[in-house]
């Protein structure tokens, strides 16, 4: 290869010198001709070289030239590579690699050629650009993407089932023939898979089980230079066989046995039948059948989708005492399982099972479920219905004794005694209730007496039968009305209350009205007015007495009153104004006595806080000395000052005493020293001062006193006032000269208060 790229130089250099001499006359005559400057070419060839040359550096690439014939001529090279990878011979302008180059890191090179005087670095061309291109090799190994793949593929596959794909990257030249192709090969499980040139992978056997294998792992070769021994590379292929149902379920073991007690429910588990089945869980689908024994009526098998066992549960309740032991046979299969693999071996797996019932203290039976009797009402003479019977199926047969549970109605009306028998203690009324239920339990007597826990339940119903015991009744839908201008034969229709299959008969109980009555035979009646034109202001309201009876064994009849009303009407016969009739408003025993109790305990409620206010009052009483008690009559009967009420003491005190904080002595008895002034005279300073610290003594010490903050402003009259005192309390000993007699004029609202105020009151009078 270096000797082609050697004579390409050489024929390009050639040409160019060729066509450099071919030109020279043509430019020598012209510049005779004309003084125009001489067009300079760049003259090189078209460079290469190949990667990774094994030979000393630095490696020759190729040469650049000019047509400029100048002895100060000076090539160079600019670019990105130049003067590092690169470099050119000044005066010859070979252009030489200084390292290896690796194609598969960077194909080409891209620099520029200049060609400069060497005296004053003037361009004696325009620059340009030219390449250099890295011939490949074939140096690189194919290499697989990833070290290990993954491929799955079902059992028992046909030869040439695609499992799955692996791939190898060559980094050579692809546009070289045999550089980039690679080829793959099977190196290790060629006996189960082969490989394509594309990678794929196939299956080469068609017995592939996953029961007996279910993993392969096989190693894949790729290379370059088909039919060469090229350089390759290794990768590891996992195969996974996927399951198909290809196996039939088989039992764990050849027989299987059981113990159930007797009492069992219906639905309850017995056992569990156990098979192994090698297929993955998804392809488990065991079906359970009994092929020999006569007792599929009994029990039924129930395969659990989760872990594929059978589970045995009985049908019908088991009965030791009928059969102790249960055998038969039972198989085990499979419907879903793919017969085009499927191995020799059988298809059936049969297995037998016992099952073993034991006896326990079962209820009593009853021999009759349920137990219907039928009685008519009021029939005094039936006491006895019938009985109920149970029986204990154990092999005790023990005695039975019955008891009534639930009632519906409840009540008293239907008994049962210890034997069994139904009883009457009083007539039914079938108007109460038509039928009546009740439930009956039988338990077993033990032989210390003693009943059973254990209890069995049977329903009673009992109908009644119905008898002509009640009267027809009247209804109608709404009030009966009449105009008081209606005219003869005006029609209004009522009808009975049917209380058995017939039909009624309506008669008028009297025929002085203005009413009469015509029957409908449909147990309804028609009431039209007889001569017409009522009055209102003589009745208002008329009450028509109706016969109704039926016709039963015996006949039943009862009198009615029919309320019409006589109401105003217009032209058209519409009503106008009727009046309302009273209606009865009744109250039930049961709202009188919630009334009554709730009336005695709003009472007593009463009493108590009475009484409680009473305690509290005597306590307070007893608790103070004669001196609280006037103190409080002062407190509360004196006047307050009036708007000049503080020239009575001097505030100045108040506010020296509280900044010096100088505190009284405490009196025994500070009530007592506290006495009213005259009238218009005024408190000292120190009077008021002292008063004031022990009030605020005694309320700072005592929590259980009354506050008395603003005690001597209602205590003690304002001296200024102009309206002076207003106070009821010194009324009497005042000098007013007002006569007071004027009040027993009054009556005997104001006698109190003349009593009172009076020049001669009464010596009656009690304060």
């Amino acid at each position: 290869m270096d000797y082609i790229i050697l004579l390409h130089s050489l024929f390009f250099t050639l040409a160019f010198a060729d066509k450099e001499s071919q030109e020279k006359p043509q430019n020598l005559f012209s510049n005779k001709a004309s003084h125009k400057r001489l067009k300079r070419d760049w003259i090189w060839n078209q460079m290469h070289i190949k990667e990774e040359i094994d030979a000393p550096l630095p490696h020759h690439v190729g040469k650049i030239t000019s047509s400029v014939r100048n002895s100060n001529a000076k090539y160079i090279i600019e670019g990105e590579y130049a003067n590092t990878i690169f470099k050119v011979e000044e005066t010859s302008g070979d252009v030489y690699a200084f390292e290896r180059l690796d194609r598969e890191k960077k194909a080409e090179y891209e620099l520029t050629a200049l060609i400069i005087d060497r005296r004053n670095n003037q361009s004696l061309e325009p620059p340009s650009k030219f390449i250099i291109k890295v011939y490949d090799i074939n140096d690189n190994v194919p290499v697989f993407v990833q070290k290990v793949f993954n491929g799955s593929v079902p059992e028992m596959s046909p030869v040439g089932t695609s499992v799955t794909k692996v791939t190898a990257v060559d980094a050579d030249d692809p546009t070289v023939s045999g550089h980039a192709t690679v080829s793959y090969q099977v190196i290790k499980g060629d006996e189960y898979f082969t490989i394509d040139d594309s990678g794929v992978i196939f299956t080469t056997r068609p017995d592939l089980d996953r029961e007996t294998q279910s993993t392969y792992e096989i190693v894949v070769k790729a290379k370059d230079a088909p039919g060469t021994s090229g350089d390759s590379s290794t990768a590891t292929v996992v195969i996974t066989l996927s399951d198909i149902n290809d196996n039939f379920p088989v039992f764990k073991h050849s027989s299987f046995h059981f113990k159930v007690p007797e009492n069992i429910s219906v639905g309850g588990e017995v056992g569990r039948v156990k098979v192994e089945d090698v297929d993955e869980p998804q392809h488990r689908n065991t079906k359970y059948s009994f092929v020999r024994g006569d007792y599929r009526d009994t029990f039924e098998i129930v395969a659990n989708p989760y872990t594929n066992e059978g589970n045995i549960r009985p049908k019908k309740p088991l009965d030791f005492e009928k059969v102790s032991e249960y055998r038969f046979d039972i198989e085990a299969t499979d419907p879903t399982v793919d017969l085009r693999y499927f191995k020799s071996g059988g298809s059936r797996s049969i297995s037998t099972v016992t099952i073993e019932v034991t006896d326990v203290d079962e209820p009593p039976v009853f021999t009759k479920l349920p137990y219907e009797f039928k009685v008519m009402e009021n029939d005094p003479e039936v006491r006895t219905l019938g009985s109920v019977w149970a029986h204990d199926p154990d092999a005790a047969k023990r005695k039975i004794r019955f008891s009534r549970r639930r009632a519906s109605p409840n009540g008293d009306y239907i008994r049962v005694s210890d034997t069994g028998i139904i009883q009457l203690p009083k007539p039914l009324d079938r108007e109460f209730s038509a039928s009546y239920n009740i439930t009956v339990a039988a338990q077993e007597i033990l032989e210390d007496g003693r009943l059973s826990d254990r209890e069995s339940h049977a329903q009673v119903h009992v109908i009644v039968g119905d008898e002509n015991d009640n009267a027809p009744e009247l209804v109608y839908p709404e009030e009966p009305r009449v105009c008081e201008n209606a005219a003869p034969g005006k029609v209004e229709v009522f009808k009975a209350n049917m209380s058995f299959r017939g039909f009624f008969k309506f008669s008028l109980a009297t025929e002085d009205s203005n009413f009469s009555l015509i029957e409908n035979y449909d147990n309804t009646a028609n009431i039209t007015v007889k001569y017409g034109q009522f009055n209102r202001e003589l009745a208002k309201i008329h009450y028509l007495p109706v016969i109704i009876s039926d016709n039963g064994v015996p006949e039943l009849s009862s009198t009615n009153t029919l309320v019409i009303s006589v109401c105003k009407c217009n032209e058209k016969g519409n009503f106008t104004f009727c009046e309302e009739r009273a209606k009865q408003v009744g109250v039930s025993i049961q709202a009188l006595v919630a009334i009554f109790i709730c009336i005695f305990t709003i009472i007593v409620l009463a009493m108590l806080l009475l009484l409680r206010k009473r305690h509290k009052k005597d306590l307070s009483g007893l608790g103070r000395s004669v001196a609280e008690i006037h103190e409080q009559l002062v407190r509360y009967d004196e006047e307050g000052g009036g708007e000049m009420d503080t020239t009575s003491y001097d505030v100045s005190v108040l506010n020296s005493v509280r900044k010096s904080g100088v505190k009284a002595e405490a009196a025994p008895s500070p009530y007592a020293q506290v006495q009213k002034p005259p009238g218009n005279a005024t408190s000292g300073a120190g009077e008021m001062e002292s008063m004031i610290e022990e009030k605020k003594s005694e309320a700072d010490n005592d929590r259980d006193l009354l506050p008395y903050d603003t005690l001597h402003i209602y205590g003690y009259e304002g001296a200024e006032s102009i309206a002076e005192s207003l106070s009821s309390l010194q009324s009497g000993s005042s000098d007013s000269d007002i006569d007071y007699d004027f009040l027993n004029d009054w009556g005997p609202r104001f006698k109190m208060l003349a009593e009172l105020y009076g020049s001669e009151p009464s010596e009656d009078f009690v304060y």
